[in-house]
């Protein structure tokens, strides 16, 4: 497949959409609609047989939501990915890893977004004050047994794709 055409239809501080006109190898064309944001790190931050989650409003879906700990660098901010984890445990929760270590690297919606996010095990926690951003000025965070975890997932009130993507590679890294 190659692009013929690109332009941007939208963009603010945090996103940019462009929409690509394409030519595919039998000849026939089509359009795509691709979402850009920077890539991502999520933290699953474990402690006592459990993890700690945060819960706050997420617009799009109009309600309250539980996730793991999760995020990009703010404009002006860079660093490697796994600064990155630790920047985003330590605002979110105000804990501070020991040890952080990689479990992989996903696409969030490879048919629709070019964002990426890496998966991050935080262990050996220690508390500290949290530097939430305005827009997370609602969160709130709790330890979760990791049963609960498994309850609040079955009763779909645990459903944060990125959150369950990174859950799994942890349970397949139990293997």
């Amino acid at each position: 497949m190659r692009t013929t055409s690109s332009r941007e239809v939208y963009r603010n501080p945090w996103i940019r959409v462009r929409e690509d006109t394409v030519e595919r190898e039998d000849g026939s064309t089509g359009v795509y609609g691709v979402v850009e944001k920077p890539n991502f790190a999520i933290v699953l931050p474990a402690e006592r047989d459990g993890f700690w989650l945060v819960e706050q409003y997420r617009h799009p879906v109009g309600r309250r939501a539980w996730e793991f700990p999760q995020g990009t660098w703010g404009q002006g901010s860079d660093g490697t990915p796994e600064e990155l984890a630790r920047a985003e445990l330590a605002e979110e929760t105000g804990l501070r890893a020991g040890t952080v270590r990689h479990l992989g690297h996903l696409d969030l919606a490879s048919g629709m977004s070019t964002q990426e996010f890496d998966v991050w095990l935080a262990t050996d926690l220690t508390p500290g004050p949290t530097a939430r951003e305005a827009t997370e000025a609602d969160m709130r965070h709790a330890l979760v047994p990791e049963a609960e975890l498994r309850t609040m997932v079955r009763e779909g009130r645990f459903t944060d794709g990125p959150s369950l993507a990174a859950w799994s590679l942890l349970l397949l890294d139990r293997l």
